[in-house]
């Protein structure tokens, strides 16, 4: 059973439909097609309707029908871009993973997408965890918090923000997070610039992963789950 993000991944490519218009070109009913593939036109009625994916195998069986290459199925069309991330999709990861009391847990809000402009967020800021450390990169962040209070410092000066609030600065300026108060502090953050621009790296998912003794470990009462996103709260 395939997850709704990669389903909607799949479903971008419209491979259903590319199989129905080279039939049609070639003036074949599912029954002959299902002759020249081995494969049953039920098959290949739930294949061009988009409520199967065929594997590569099967797929090929029938590219060679109809002479074209798999990459014939995979080129994407001229269309905007569009990438869904679901809540019970997303991974949970502490900001730095060696720490027992991470400053923030962060989930990537646009994983699925492979040439960024910009890399979006949700955060949260346990109880009593400690200010993040100063940091800086290219470009600019918005931080918008939706729960709790949470103090954000840009070169040096700390602006205190409450559930609603806003702040948006350049990210070249070392800047930190910390919460507030008694209650977990929720934020969600976009970043621009270089960090973002730069395609996805699995490298840079396998380096993360491999810093957290414990993956599926709890933290702060929550559980984590076992899959992993590529980049990290900047």
């Amino acid at each position: 059973m395939l997850s709704d993000t990669l389903n909607e991944g799949l479903a971008r490519y419209r491979i259903g439909e590319k199989i129905r218009a080279l039939r049609k070109e070639k003036t074949l009913g599912l029954v002959q097609l299902g002759r020249h593939t081995g494969l049953s036109p039920a098959m290949l009625s739930k294949i061009e309707r988009g409520q199967l994916f065929p594997t590569l195998p099967t797929l090929l069986r029938i590219a060679l029908v109809f002479g074209v290459g798999l990459d014939h199925f995979f080129v994407e069309e001229k269309r905007p871009r569009v990438a869904v991330v679901r809540a019970k999709d997303r991974i949970r990861l502490p900001a730095d993973p060696d720490a027992d009391a991470p400053a923030y847990l962060f989930e990537s809000l646009d994983f699925p997408v492979t040439e960024r402009r910009m890399e979006a967020y949700y955060a949260e800021f346990p109880p009593g965890a400690p200010a993040s450390e100063p940091h800086r990169h290219d470009g600019a962040e918005l931080v918008y918090v939706t729960a709790g209070r949470l103090a954000v410092t840009v070169a040096g000066e700390e602006t205190l923000l409450a559930a609603g609030d806003a702040i948006s600065f350049e990210s070249g300026e070392p800047h930190s997070y910390r919460q507030d108060g008694r209650a977990a502090a929720e934020a969600g953050a976009a970043a621009t610039g270089s960090a973002a621009t730069r395609p996805t790296s699995p490298a840079r998912a396998v380096s993360l992963l491999m810093r957290i003794k414990n993956p599926r470990s709890s933290i702060h009462g929550r559980r984590m789950p076992s899959t992993v996103v590529s980049t990290r709260f900047r």
